[in-house]
């Protein structure tokens, strides 16, 4: 449980901002991940009114708010037509509908979860972050960057022929991923991205790099090996380093063979 000493709903970002960076301003998403630990929240700033809850097609980006749920990116039929549908995969079996209507976007993104399925499926996409302080930047790169006082407003897609596969391991359908995978072609060039691990997702460079040269069935073996050994893996109550590191192995060489499978 948590408790709120004051309750600030800003009408513009502006606003939203000055409180944050005034003194102990915490913005609030959809409360999931608060409500299962106990902590005191000075100014506790409500988004809700900034209109950020949207996701929309531009001409070369498709644009999610902030406050987009993740029920919201399940059911979008935008997200559903483009990269094989690998988002609405990536968030279908958190937990429950009644979880997934409440977690939002934003604060997923901006909090750096390690075991977030959704960072996975991003990662693997040409995606970038807008925060109002820091500007628009590459997600992978923000993800790299020390943590500071700010406010994530929107996650942008580039609109292209990207094609995604999104791989998880689970105890339960609902349960929270042991490991993560999301794997995504563009004209030969691959991206590799493991989450979960329990770290936050990261992109496997130099397996990406491997595939990229040429894919055929020796070479996918070879590059799921590389993927396995390259990354790190750390133990949770969910599975240890081994485990992970083993199934890493499955779940890329799966990803892969499925982005191959795509149309």
């Amino acid at each position: 449980m948590f408790t709120i000493l004051d309750l600030v709903q800003p009408d513009t970002i502006e606003e939203a901002y000055r409180v944050l960076t005034g003194g102990n301003g915490t913005i609030l998403g959809g409360c999931a991940f608060l409500r299962l630990g106990s902590q005191k929240i000075g100014a506790a700033i409500d988004l809700s009114k900034l209109n950020l809850n949207y996701i929309k097609e531009q001409d070369d980006y498709i644009e999610i708010g902030a406050m987009a749920t993740f029920r919201d990116i399940e059911t979008s039929p935008i997200l559903n037509l483009y990269f094989n549908g690998v988002l609405p995969k990536s968030v279908g079996n958190i937990i429950g509908v009644q979880f997934r209507s409440i977690v939002t976007a934003g604060a997923t993104v901006y909090s750096k979860y390690g075991f977030s399925d959704l960072i996975t499926a991003l990662l693997s996409l040409d995606t970038e972050v807008e925060l109002h302080n820091g500007g628009r930047m590459p997600l992978d790169v923000f993800l790299n960057k020390s943590n500071e006082k700010d406010i994530l407003t929107g996650i942008f897609i580039k609109k292209n022929k990207r094609m995604a596969v999104y791989q998880n391991l689970r105890n339960s359908a609902s349960d929270y991923a042991i490991l993560n995978v999301a794997v995504s072609n563009i004209n030969d060039q691959w991206l590799i991205v493991v989450g979960a691990r329990p770290q936050r997702a990261e992109i496997a460079q130099k397996a990406s790099e491997a595939l990229s040269k040429g894919v055929n069935i020796e070479n996918i073996e070879h590059v799921s090996n590389m993927a396995a050994e390259e990354l790190s893996f750390g133990t949770n109550l969910r599975g240890s380093a081994e485990y992970r590191k083993a199934m890493c192995r499955v779940l890329v060489k799966r990803a892969i063979t499925e982005v191959l499978q795509c149309r």
